[in-house]
């Protein structure tokens, strides 16, 4: 995978739909998360077209608060589990993803003002359609070493949602895969809770 990753959301479509791009501009996947389904469920694709279903990500229970979203590729082998930190997450937004029950990742808010922020200039009448050019949140990707391996922002949009995935340390292939489709489940919660 070649960081910096292009995330890309659809704004004006019934389901959430997001496009990965690594820094040659090539598609890396594409996720659409079925529209209508009180357990979220996710699948990452190797094209647009969605013949090539790599992943799945799916909730293990409806409509909750402290929900686990299990990782995992096609064939059914498990990859991981994203899971949000409940009531503790309320101020500042904050995900653990483990692998055979250790923790891995915790995902975390960079700032959590700047969301605060955001989110209120998007809710005046015309100046929140110019929301996307103000204010961008960021996220942090910690390892269980606690080295901080990705982090993603915001980027100015009008018409769509953009955010950009920088690597700031090195990380295995695998692990690397884990980040990225968690951080993906992670935006389409985030983007939905407002």
């Amino acid at each position: 995978m070649q960081f910096p990753l292009d995330l890309r959301f659809k704004l004006l479509a019934i389901a959430s739909q997001i496009y990965v791009r690594d820094a040659q501009g090539a598609l890396v996947c594409y996720v659409k998360q079925k529209a209508f389904k009180l357990k979220e469920a996710v699948t990452v694709f190797a094209d647009e077209g969605q013949t090539q279903p790599l992943y799945k990500i799916a909730a293990d229970r409806m409509l909750d608060i402290s929900a686990q979203y299990h990782v995992e590729d096609m064939s059914g082998r498990k990859l991981g589990v994203v899971k949000r930190r409940g009531l503790r997450s309320i101020w500042r937004t904050q995900y653990e993803v483990s692998r055979d029950g250790a923790l891995v990742f915790t995902i975390q808010e960079e700032n959590p003002w700047v969301k605060v922020v955001d989110g209120f200039f998007e809710q005046i009448p015309v100046l929140g359609m110019l929301s996307g050019y103000v204010f961008h949140p960021a996220y942090l990707v910690i390892q269980g070493t606690g080295t901080t391996a990705l982090r993603v922002s915001k980027q100015p949009a009008m018409l769509e949602g953009r955010y950009r995935v920088d690597a700031l340390a090195a990380l295995g292939e695998e692990d690397a895969r884990l980040a990225v489709l968690s951080l993906l489940m992670m935006l389409l919660l985030e983007r939905s809770r407002g």
